[in-house]
């Protein structure tokens, strides 16, 4: 066991981890966060012996709530330079969902190489349109992949949250999955990929990849227009009237922040 700041990393075994996020109130990604992913990457890509790494949460109700936007103008390693790396690595990578994962925790799950959520109480949104931005974490490219261009710009247009049967109807994740049944579901099946030969791992990633996920210019063009759009005027005030209201903090305004944001003015 090996704990960051942020994430706790468990060596279930030589070749499979589970690595658990813990930055409460409600595990917003910060600079802290990226500094530590990043680290953890440059474990993953170099650990000769592991194939396949799970990410999940110690809070029940967020996953991963959205990036910190009181923290936007400090100094983040490259978000893209993550997700990019993750994708195109030759360990396979798992989300595992309770709670709530909006924007970052969206992108975050989008990331990784499959997604599995709680039925009950798993829910995603990219909620950044309603604050004046957009997403830059890679939800403009991967999303319209998974789920088709229509629902794509469903999903960011409306800046609304959807629960996990929608999500896997619409491609954003794998299975919805019963609350009672998702940590055997999502064990069995790191257990039983990580059985396998590695290589034959990295090559099925390396050809499905050539289909699969963005080029990195993609993500630096939407990264450059989120960056742009979250530093204007009218974003810091709708900003800073959610924030009044509890945006980034525990309470009602968080855990049903769809409904909230689209009463935003």
């Amino acid at each position: 066991m090996n704990t960051n700041n942020q994430f706790t990393v468990n060596r279930k075994t030589p070749t499979y981890w589970r690595i658990t996020f813990h930055n409460p109130p409600i595990n917003l990604i910060d600079p802290d966060s990226m500094f530590e992913l990043m680290t953890l990457m440059d474990q993953i890509e170099t650990d000769p012996h592991l194939k396949v790494v799970v990410f999940d949460s110690a809070d029940p109700e967020y996953f991963i709530a959205h990036v910190d936007i009181t923290r936007t103008g400090e100094k983040y390693p490259p978000v893209i330079d993550f997700s990019a790396r993750l994708s195109r690595a030759s360990v396979v990578s798992i989300a595992e969902i309770r709670g709530r994962a909006r924007g970052a925790g969206s992108e975050f799950a989008l990331a990784c190489d499959m997604r599995f959520a709680s039925k009950e109480k798993a829910i995603f949104g990219q909620p950044e349109v309603a604050v004046g931005t957009i997403p830059g974490g890679g939800g403009m490219e991967i999303l319209p992949r998974l789920a088709g261009r229509s629902r794509a710009l469903e999903i960011i247009l409306s800046a609304d949250d959807y629960d996990a049967p929608t999500a896997e109807r619409y491609g954003w994740i794998n299975r919805a999955i019963p609350e009672a049944e998702l940590d055997g579901y999502v064990e069995n099946l790191a257990r039983r990929i990580s059985a396998f030969d590695k290589q034959i791992l990295s090559d099925v990633k390396q050809l499905i990849n050539r289909t699969g996920i963005p080029e990195v210019s993609e993500l630096q063009e939407s990264r450059t227009v989120f960056i742009t759009r979250t530093m204007s005027q009218n974003t810091q005030e709708k900003v800073s009237k959610a924030m009044a209201l509890g945006f980034g903090q525990r309470g009602d305004f968080e855990l049903h922040l769809g409904q909230h944001l689209g009463d935003l003015k």
